[in-house]
């Protein structure tokens, strides 16, 4: 399964990419505005510090207007993948730009057949919404598991590409049902690495080695 990292802060994806986990970067309207600047400049950094796909957003409703701006999205930089709506206007704007060979991940899926759908549409990337899903006591993972199904008995393309992720068993729970990517934001990355165990650990093989360290001086 693929890591991509859910932001647009530089800083993360500079910290995070350094630690050889990270295979691209999702964004969106909303994680673009809270960063300073022009966010077209932002994403082609963004762009040259991954080298893996990096998903930035449409914001049009209609189809021509997604194409317009999809488009021009593809243009900033190779690793630019197009962010589309699970909308009717979405998948019109799916197939057009799909067929010209830009990239397209449709973002806002909630249901199987919605997946299914953006699959056929030509898109590249269907991203599930986990989190928002079980918001409203929805069981994400059952919908995950039949998104899945559905498109192992077709011949699509599209990798599934899970985002919403609230926390390390939303990572552990989408791999084990063998998700192609997830999105997860730093502070999951974090968690995913962090464990009380190892941090036990590591602070006892040092006070046990300051304690040889004493013992050769002693003989010195």
């Amino acid at each position: 399964m693929k890591l991509f990292l859910d932001t647009a802060h530089l800083p993360d994806i500079e910290e995070m990419v350094a630690w050889g986990v990270v295979d691209g970067v999702t964004t969106n309207p909303t994680l673009l505005s809270r960063e300073e600047g022009d966010p077209r400049e932002l994403l082609v950094r963004i762009c040259e510090t991954v080298n893996g796909p990096v998903s930035a957003e449409v914001v049009a409703t209609d189809a021509e207007g997604m194409i317009s701006e999809g488009r021009e999205l593809a243009s900033l930089h190779p690793h630019i993948v197009v962010k589309i709506p699970m909308t009717i206007e979405g998948l019109k704007a799916t197939r057009v730009l799909s067929r010209e060979g830009i990239r397209v991940n449709m973002t806002l899926i909630f249901t199987a057949t919605q997946a299914w759908l953006a699959a056929k549409a030509g898109a590249r990337y269907l991203s599930p919404f986990l989190g928002r899903l079980d918001d409203i006591s929805t069981p994400s993972m059952e919908m995950l598991a039949g998104l899945l199904d559905i498109l192992d008995h077709g011949d699509y393309e599209a990798e599934v590409l899970v985002a919403s992720v609230r926390h390390p068993v939303h990572v552990l729970e989408a791999g084990r049902l063998g998700a192609h990517v997830v999105t997860v934001p730093p502070k999951v990355l974090r968690q995913l690495v962090r464990h009380p165990l190892t941090d036990i650990g590591v602070e006892k093989f040092l006070q046990d080695w300051k304690k040889v360290e004493a013992r050769m001086q002693q003989g010195a």
